[in-house]
């Protein structure tokens, strides 16, 4: 039961380090200073944005069954692995919204996160999983996993660990995501 809750927190806390999102975070904290208000902002944005990416992949899963569907989702994870590798651009935090620091952040975050790898995974693994609670629920403690200490950090969080090997280790996880859902439905 928890297996949908921890597998969808492991595979976006992987994806989200050096994603373009993480930047904004690392923008958002240096800009404004205001820790509290941006990681609520995350949370907010994440919740909504994570929860309808879920239902989505969800509903795709109700109405695509069998192998050839299950196929879909194993290669789709094969490809989330290789734009894994790929480096995202840092985005411009934009200017504080009437809202302050909150609202700035829930917005920006919501529409950065808008066909961003990690809302594609979300759909992905609601469709793997069926579960859109505990996939959105998981998916969004990756998130703040990653992002609270991009926060607390800024730019020292990203060079713990080079983002090099960051990145191919998500890229593996997905790969590895996508061979598992693959092998299971050629072998049923």
């Amino acid at each position: 039961m928890l297996e949908p809750l921890g597998v969808s927190a492991l595979v976006v806390a992987l994806a989200e380090i050096g994603d373009k999102t993480q930047l904004l975070a690392i923008v958002l904290a240096a800009k404004y200073r205001k820790p509290v208000p941006i990681l609520a902002g995350i949370l907010v944005a994440t919740l909504l944005n994570h929860t309808l990416a879920a239902w989505i992949g969800f509903a795709a899963a109700q109405w695509l069954t069998g192998a050839a569907f299950q196929i879909a989702v194993g290669a789709s994870f094969i490809l989330m692995g290789g734009w894994a590798l790929i480096p995202d651009k840092q985005e411009d935090a934009g200017v504080v919204s009437r809202g302050g620091v909150f609202m700035t952040t829930l917005i920006a975050f919501f529409l950065v996160e808008i066909g961003d790898k990690t809302q594609i995974a979300t759909s992905l693994l609601a469709a793997r999983f069926h579960n859109v609670l505990l996939v959105a629920l998981g998916t969004t403690l990756g998130m703040m996993l990653a992002n609270v200490p991009a926060v607390y950090l800024g730019e020292a969080a990203t060079r713990i660990v080079p983002l090099k090997y960051v990145r191919i280790a998500a890229a593996v996880l997905f790969a590895a995501l996508g061979a598992w859902i693959l092998v299971s439905a050629l072998t049923r």
